[in-house]
């Protein structure tokens, strides 16, 4: 079997997706230059407060409005561009630069996908970027308004923690057999790296208003979510999802639960992609096994969710960072076959 599928239907789904993979990978020539209808960027979504403790420095005024909890977006759209539009969402302690290029200098999916005729929205999540964070919880505690414990809960990831979060190997340094990540260019990659404060403005992230706005807008979208943000775009589908197309979550953190009410994923095609060595990371298997029930749980209700694992696909040696592997392509196009896919069949 090519790939962990649900039914029959997704058996040959998945037999069709590497053979579409496998000639839509040779029509292209990725050395041409990239031409574009328009490319550019604007923010999505955010609230304005006021605050008193904007500022602990005398040069600037601690009083003010300010607006917080947008997010960024960066977009190129090609010539003669496809009708759906892709919205690229980085994961955990990462912005929007996972998408763009990789570690050691190779296309990236956002150009990719553009050169594959779509509509390439990349974005900053809220408080992670160029969205904006809220400074003025910091300056309160910092001047006594506040106490300590009032501070926001944030964190950044050690290369050591990140090691294995991303599958490079079973503990730092050592890596996997035949690991397709690029460890050679890893310095660039710890440089992506940055605070995260997803976890201090509560449930939904001010991310998932945002993408909902951002579908809307675009009317026909594909969210492509990673990691972290995995749950986004199906949080965005029980807000009613209105212009989501089509879900492809890379390697979810988390999918709802199966217990979960199916309805509101039903209405759209969902891919979960998933890389190696799942197996060899108790974390990843569990966060695995919890998907492929909501998956079982969404298609028993009549809905279309899809499993692909590049091992399946004959790809070995993939990370978390699909995006960013040395067959990030290969892999963009097994995607992109199943986009095609879901838009010929529906």
């Amino acid at each position: 079997m090519l790939c962990t599928t649900l039914g029959k239907r997704a058996v040959v789904l998945s037999i069709l997706v590497l053979a579409t993979a496998v000639s839509v990978a040779q029509n292209i020539n990725i050395q041409t230059p990239l031409v574009l209808q328009k490319q550019g960027s604007f923010f999505v979504g955010g609230r304005d407060v006021a605050s008193d403790t904007l500022s602990t420095l005398p040069q600037a005024d601690a009083k003010g409005t300010v607006s917080i909890e947008q997010m960024y977006v960066q977009y190129q759209v090609p010539v003669a561009a496809a009708k759906d539009a892709v919205v690229f969402v980085h994961g955990c302690c990462l912005t929007g630069a996972e998408w763009e290029t990789t570690p050691d200098g190779r296309i990236g999916w956002a150009e990719y996908f553009v050169r594959k005729g779509f509509p390439s929205y990349v974005v900053d999540q809220a408080a992670r970027g160029r969205s904006a964070s809220n400074a003025s919880a910091i300056g309160a505690v910092k001047t006594g308004k506040l106490p300590p414990d009032k501070l926001p809960g944030g964190f950044q990831v050690g290369r050591e923690f990140a090691w294995l979060l991303f599958r490079f190997g079973p503990r730092y340094p050592e890596s996997y057999p035949g690991m397709q990540f690029p460890l050679e260019a890893q310095g660039q990659f710890w440089k992506q790296m940055v605070p995260d404060w997803a976890y201090s403005m509560g449930t939904p992230n001010p991310t998932v208003s945002s993408l909902s706005l951002l579908s809307a807008q675009l009317a026909k979208t594909i969210l492509v979510s990673h990691s972290q943000s995995g749950i986004y775009p199906f949080q965005v589908l029980a807000q009613g999802g209105t212009g989501v197309e089509a879900v492809v979550a890379v390697e979810p953190t988390a999918c709802p639960a199966a217990s979960a009410d199916p309805d509101p994923y039903r209405k759209v095609p969902v891919l979960l992609l998933y890389g190696d060595f799942i197996a060899d990371s108790p974390g990843w298997s569990a966060r695995f096994q919890a998907c492929k029930a909501f998956a079982a749980t969404v298609n028993a209700a009549g809905g279309h969710v899809s499993i692909m694992e590049t091992t399946a696909l004959g790809m070995h040696g993939n990370s978390h960072m699909l995006m960013q592997d040395r067959n990030n392509l290969d892999i963009a196009d097994a995607v992109i076959a199943w986009i095609k896919d879901q838009s010929l069949s529906r």
